[in-house]
């Protein structure tokens, strides 16, 4: 299809119709809830999609999607365009302090495996994963250097997996990173005008980046987890969809491992092996 000769005004906006048609495949996808209230919304995020593709009007894309066998190559854009990747470092700094003083002092004692396996599942541009691994690399280092670790770090989205995956950031978003880890884990350029700093190559190798959908049946992840970090994902899903999505973790995270949610979610009301040991953060039972 020459999906140019469809170009018309870019100032049109989404019928109901063909709202509820990617809403309700959106939701399918993704598990992400898109209320009517969003309209506005995604038409923003898709208009990007329409100039790229040369389609110049919504009719025309959902058209293109929905009936012309479109989605074969665009679904991945289409996700990518409508997900949120709000992030920073040490988000939710409590959660980190949890990690160094009561979490890995306790896993180290109660696993004997050399490797501590952390899985950061919704890792947007990757200040999450990084964070965890600073946190990590700096205990390990001055209480069990003879231990190692690895942070698997996935995500939904292509596009911020290739963000995450290189490393760099404006300077004004690593601001929280405390000085000493600054110092251990964050290059500057050298070229003074240049606002960009980069994770150190060290740090970077202990994180592996890949592609994953919290909506699929099973999370191929390898060996249970001894730390999983789930934050500020679930609150775009239903009730049952939160359900589904906490027991899959549950299944990937070894008993006796820590689950770590956002201070916005709650695992609350939902049959699951967990016993809360802190605010947002569980015990696998």
């Amino acid at each position: 299809m020459n999906i140019a000769l469809k170009s018309q005004p870019l100032d049109d906006r989404l019928s109901r119709r063909n709202f509820d048609r990617l809403a309700k495949y959106i939701y399918d996808y993704s598990g992400i809830k898109m209320p009517i209230s969003k309209v506005t919304m995604l038409e923003g995020r898709l208009r990007r999609r329409l100039r790229v593709t040369g389609i110049g009007s919504f009719d025309a894309y959902c058209d293109y999607l929905f009936e012309e066998g479109g989605l074969q190559s665009e679904a991945l854009h289409l996700i990518d365009s409508v997900t949120t990747n709000k992030t920073d470092f040490f988000r939710e700094p409590k959660h980190f302090e949890y990690l160094a003083q009561q979490a890995l002092p306790d896993i180290l004692n109660a696993f004997g495996e050399r490797r501590i396996r952390t899985w950061s599942s919704a890792c947007s541009t990757g200040a999450e994963p990084y964070t965890i691994a600073m946190v990590l690399d700096d205990w390990l280092s001055r209480s069990a250097p003879e231990r190692e670790y690895f942070v698997l770090a996935t995500d939904l989205s292509t596009e911020v997996l290739q963000k995450a995956h290189k490393g760099i950031y404006t300077a004004d978003l690593i601001d929280p990173v405390p000085a000493d880890m600054m110092r251990k884990y964050v290059m500057r350029s050298s070229n003074r005008r240049r606002s960009e700093v980069r994770i150190s190559p060290d740090l970077r190798s202990r994180v592996g980046f890949a592609r994953l959908n919290l909506m699929d049946a099973a999370y191929p992840v390898g060996d249970l987890m001894h730390i999983i970090f789930c934050r500020n994902v679930m609150i775009y899903f239903d009730k049952p969809t939160q359900q589904r999505v906490l027991s899959r973790l549950c299944d990937c995270l070894a008993p006796g491992g820590y689950l770590f949610i956002g201070h916005s979610e709650t695992a609350s009301g939902f049959d699951l092996p967990l016993r809360q040991v802190a605010n947002t953060i569980f015990k696998r039972i």
